[in-house]
Order: structure tokens, then sequence, then C-alpha cells
């Protein structure tokens, strides 16, 4: 099966998580896609979705899901997503698609994350893919130069604005071992909006599509 076929695949299998008459929360991404594909089947049983992002938004409107705000939203049950990587303690890096904010916005909001993706993202080690970082555009070289002071590579990802009007900068060469703390670190630097580590928040669930089939970690 082709790494598409997997994704689909784990889409596939986080249906079963949706409950009738919720609101459901949605990532950014090829494997989010097929979810909101799949979702648009039982559309008339939710009572509508959130984006994490403009994209993701304008397809769950072409498929007849209505999108809402989430300051208008009391409960939000479930937030499904891809990842660029995970560890096997469910920590994420997100955000190669640029909506990292957003993504981990409604993943706090969320009550249940499930992480949707094919195999080849599960790593012993956070930090092949290179991590984004979101940053305050008068702040991008000062960032930069803090990232550096952690070992990091930063590179400004030149001509990509966020929905949220700020810069992306992909940080290149760290070996993740303790991404909690790496991740509250990042953070804690002036002019930064935030990273795409995903581990003070992990998944709940990792379903993974493999050529031997899916795959639930929770």
């Amino acid at each position: 099966m082709s790494a598409d076929d997997n994704k689909k695949a784990a889409a596939q299998a986080a249906l079963q998580h949706v409950t009738p008459g919720s609101v459901v929360g949605i990532g950014t991404g090829s494997t989010a896609n097929h979810f909101i594909d799949l979702l648009a089947g039982i559309r008339h049983k939710i009572d509508g979705a959130v984006a994490s992002s403009e994209v993701s938004a304008q397809r769950l409107r072409g498929h007849g899901i209505q999108v809402l705000d989430l300051n208008s939203v009391d409960d939000l049950p479930l937030y499904v997503d891809g990842a660029d990587e995970s560890n096997h303690n469910l920590q994420l890096i997100k955000g190669g698609g640029g909506a990292l904010t957003r993504e981990k916005i409604v993943a706090a909001v969320a009550g249940k994350f499930v992480c949707i993706a094919d195999g080849s993202k599960l790593v012993d080690v956070l930090g092949s893919f290179p991590l984004p970082v979101e940053v305050i555009p008068m702040a991008r070289s000062y960032v930069a130069r803090q990232i550096v002071g952690l070992g990091g590579n930063p590179m400004w990802r030149d001509g990509f604005v966020t929905d949220n009007g700020n810069l992306i900068l992909d940080v290149h060469n760290l070996e993740i071992m303790e991404a909690a703390k790496m991740e509250e670190r990042l953070n804690n630097i002036t002019g930064v909006v935030t990273n795409g580590l995903f581990a003070r928040r992990p998944a709940d669930v990792l379903i993974l599509g493999t050529d031997d089939g899916v795959k639930v970690m929770e």
C-alpha cells in the first residue's frame, strides 16, 4: 500500500471516535484532508466542526459541513489531526503546513486528541523533521539567534505567512530527547507565538496506517 493509502486507513479508523450530535475539531494537512472527506459521509450526524486553518475550513464547507468559531463552542469532545512525527509517548512534531498555533489551541480545548498518520511518522527520537516555530515578524532575527544558542539551525520559511499573519522558522538539527522541556524553552523566547512540539499536550490516541493494517497506540 502507498503512504496515502495508509493515511486514508488511519483516517477511516478515526471515524469511530466521533460522537453523534457533537462538534468535531479538525486539523490541517494531507491526512486531515482524508478525515474531512470521510467525515462528509456522516455529516448529518454531527453538529459541525472547528477548523485549525482557513484551508481546512474551506474543505469542510465544500462538503456542506458547518464550520463554527471555537469561541462559540462550549464542548469539543474530539480533535483529529495528523503529525509530521510522533514518538512512542505520543508527543508530536506538527506544523509542516504552518497551522501549528491554531492546531495547538484546538488540541488544548478538546477532550480527546486523536492523531492519525502513516507508519513512517513514528520515530524513537523527535527532531529529524524540522521543528516549526511561529514568530512575530519583527522578532524573526532575534528568535533565530536564540534558537542557534539552543543548538538548532533555524531556517526562515521564506514567502510563507501563517493565518495569524506571522512567520515560520523551521529548526533543523535538533535531537529532542526531552520534548516537554524543549517546548517550554522555545515558547519562553520573546517573540515566539508557539512551536510545533505537542509534548505538554500530546495525543491521547495515535492511529497509524501501516502495510500490515491499522495500529492503535494509547
